[in-house]
């Protein structure tokens, strides 16, 4: 991701705006990474292409 012009790349505050830049424009689909992404363990419509997710858990 691109730095934002005068702010430290390993700044709180460009942690900030690459999370926010995630949640209003999602590049990845949340099933991908997803630990109910197997079988039938999701049954949601919006599956596989989910960019939000009530239910969404990362895999570990």
């Amino acid at each position: 991701m691109k730095n934002i012009p005068g702010i430290a790349r390993s700044g709180w505050k460009q942690r900030l705006y690459e999370w926010w830049l995630r949640q209003k424009c999602p590049t990845e689909f949340l099933c991908d990474h997803c630990k109910y992404d197997y079988g039938s363990a999701c049954n949601r419509p919006e599956r596989p292409n989910a960019i939000r997710c009530p239910d969404y858990r990362p895999r570990v």
